[in-house]
């Protein structure tokens, strides 16, 4: 079932996303090679708790952590480790705050350190997938749409586009309908509505789409072994446009 939020709704869910796109700014002070994706799990836990938050994925499903740390080959869904982050890698970190019962989600990819300029290629055309899909996010659009630009972007430039992990609307819960693939025909699908409030999420590939799950039964990773990279922002559907509730202000 597709929840419709109100305006207070929206303001609420606004401010659980101010301070999502504030920790991801902290975050990024903190990435540089030698540092581990467990201690900035930890940062994350503790840097929400003193803003009165919570981080909604711990415990999802048996979830044992406050974000998602993808490195490298890893798609999604990455367990935060203790091995520290090298000198060229590149790592995303996702996160979903819960701010007295508002919900955002929004995932970020760092280069650590000095990156391949392939890499730094990538998450430039990611995050570039990203705001291209967020501009068709508007009323009357349907979720084709949004999918059709990133995917029709992504793979004009020699990328590709994940096809297992969605966008989804979210808030009062993490993933509700709709869902919100970032490849598809434009015209197609679901008819956007003003006071859905979706998240738009690409996940694209230095090699070919398929991912392969570890034994975890968690983290997703390319088939071959190429890097990915993603963005995401939380966002509502309004009269006046997408409205980016996880803005990182800069």
């Amino acid at each position: 079932m597709i929840t419709i939020k109100t305006e207070r709704e929206i303001n609420l869910m606004d401010e659980a996303g101010s301070l999502l796109a504030a920790t991801h700014k902290e975050i990024a002070k903190m990435i540089k090679p030698g540092i581990t994706t467990w201690e900035i799990d930890h940062f994350v836990e503790k840097f929400l708790a003193e803003n009165g938050a919570k981080p909604e994925q711990k415990g999802y499903r048996g979830y044992k952590y406050a974000t998602c740390a993808s490195i490298n080959d890893e798609i999604c869904h990455g367990f935060p480790r203790k091995k520290p982050l090298k000198d060229g890698d590149i790592v995303t970190i996702d996160m979903v705050v819960n701010l007295n019962g508002a919900l955002a989600d929004s995932a970020w990819t760092y280069g650590v350190g000095n990156i391949a300029k392939e890499n730094k290629d990538l998450l430039k055309v990611t995050q570039e997938c990203l705001y291209k899909g967020i501009e068709q996010a508007v009323v009357g659009n349907r979720i084709g749409d949004i999918g059709f630009a990133i995917q029709s972007y992504a793979e004009s430039l020699g990328y590709s586009v994940v096809r297992d992990f969605t966008g989804h609307g979210i808030g009062p819960t993490l993933h509700e309908e709709p869902y919100v693939p970032h490849f598809g025909m434009a015209g197609k699908g679901l008819r956007l509505r003003e006071g859905m409030v979706i998240t738009i999420e690409p996940m694209i590939n230095l090699g070919s789409w398929q991912s392969t799950m570890d034994s975890n039964g968690w983290t997703a990773r390319t088939r071959d072994g190429k890097n990915s990279a993603q963005y995401e922002h939380t966002l509502a559907i309004t009269s006046n446009g997408p409205k980016i509730l996880t803005k990182q202000s800069m």
